[in-house]
């Protein structure tokens, strides 16, 4: 059975997510840079979403680390570490998995624009509350990219690529039937060599 190496994976979708994950950071930090600047306050659904200003979070998602003296180093650094692992996977992800590709781009986007917060303000700007009640928490656009990135990655690991995990799409059934033929050829292969 041939050894396969690892190899760059660095085409057209790859050249597109790059351009639509400057555009999210961009996103990201123009609103939090208007949001600043007039003071922004209003409501987007009644109970669940609403936005408003001044609120600096210096930990981690739900404030966590948010005390701790050592939680800001920790926290970027562990960021810088995450994004070597992602921008390394993207590039190495085959291009016809365009789908996680998204969600990298995604997730990579948003961490980059908290990133640039705490290494420029020491804290992340949040403004978007959701939840209900008091159940919930103050987040932004760059928190939203993370989450819908993770979401669409554990979807794609679960039902659409060609490893997922319970094959739902056409693609992904035929991509497994395929390997499975392939091992159990290589198999049989080095049976009959054994055998020899």
């Amino acid at each position: 059975m041939a050894n396969k190496k690892l190899k760059l994976h660095f085409g057209k979708v790859s050249i597109i997510l790059i351009f639509v994950c400057i555009a999210l950071i961009a996103v990201d930090l123009i609103l939090k840079h208007f949001e600043e600047a007039q003071d922004w306050q209003f409501t987007v659904i009644p109970g669940l979403i609403w936005v408003e200003h001044g609120h600096h979070n210096t930990g981690a998602a739900f404030s966590f680390l948010a005390g701790a003296e050592w939680g800001q180093t920790f926290l970027t650094v562990f960021t810088i570490i995450l994004l070597a692992a992602l921008i390394t996977a993207f590039v190495f992800i085959p291009e016809r998995a365009a789908f996680l590709k998204t969600a990298l781009a995604m997730i990579i986007a948003g961490a980059i624009g908290n990133l640039v917060d705490r290494a420029a303000f020491g804290y992340v700007r949040d403004f978007v509350w959701v939840g209900i009640g008091s159940f919930g928490a103050y987040c932004n656009f760059a928190d939203f990219f993370i989450v819908f990135g993770v979401i669409f990655a554990v979807v794609d690991f679960l039902f659409l690529n060609e490893w997922a995990l319970i094959p739902l799409t056409k693609h992904a059934k035929a991509a497994q039937a395929k390997n499975k033929e392939s091992s159990s050829s290589d198999g049989d292969g080095e049976q009959g060599d054994a055998g020899e």
